[in-house]
C-alpha cells in the first residue's frame, strides 16, 4: 500500500512540476527537454528518458536524458513504433522477450512507452527505460499517460 501511495504523491509531484515549467512558455522544443529533464530527475532506476516524435510516418529521436539513442523508429517496430502502431501504452517487464525490441542500451531490461495522442493520431511517444527488470508498473503507466496529458496541453507539436 504504501509503495501505491509514493508513486501517487511522485507522479502528483511531477506533473505539477510539469505544468509550472511549461504553462506560460511557448517553445515546445524547450518544454520538451524540460520534461525529460524532469523524468530524468524524478524517477528511480531509469537510464533512458525521453521523446520520439512523428515525422513522415516514422518516430524520429526527440529532446531526451540518457546514452545516445536511435534515431529513426519505424512505426511496428520496438516498442516504440508497437505502441505507435497500437495507440496505447506498452509496458514491458523484459526487454529482451520483446520480439522486435531495438537495443540502444544494453543494459536497458525493461521498458515503458506512452504514445500522446492528438486529434486520432500519434504525435509523440514517450519512452523510458530502466536496467531494472519489471521496473515499471500500472502506477507509472496512469501517472505517465497523465504527463503526457499536461504536454498535449501545452505544447504546440506543429513547432517541433
Amino acid at each position: 500500500m504504501f509503495e501505491i501511495n509514493a508513486k501517487k504523491d511522485l507522479y502528483a509531484n511531477l506533473i505539477f512540476e510539469l505544468e509550472k515549467l511549461i504553462r506560460f512558455e511557448k517553445d515546445s522544443l524547450a518544454n520538451l527537454a524540460n520534461a525529460s529533464a524532469l523524468l530524468w530527475e524524478h524517477l528511480d532506476d531509469i537510464n533512458w528518458a525521453g521523446f520520439y516524435i512523428m515525422r513522415t510516418h516514422e518516430l524520429v529521436l526527440g529532446p531526451f536524458q540518457g546514452k545516445p539513442a536511435c534515431v529513426h523508429i519505424a512505426i511496428g517496430s520496438g516498442v516504440c513504433g508497437t505502441a505507435a502502431k497500437e495507440m496505447k501504452t506498452i509496458v514491458v517487464e523484459d526487454v529482451h522477450a520483446f520480439p522486435s525490441h531495438i537495443a540502444c542500451d544494453c543494459a536497458s531490461n525493461s521498458e515503458i512507452v506512452v504514445p500522446i495522442i492528438k486529434d486520432n493520431e500519434v504525435i509523440a511517444v514517450i519512452d523510458i527505460d530502466s536496467p531494472l527488470f519489471s521496473r515499471f508498473s500500472e502506477n507509472d503507466k496512469i501517472g505517465l499517460e497523465k504527463f503526457a496529458e499536461i504536454l498535449n496541453k501545452y505544447i504546440i507539436w506543429e513547432n517541433i
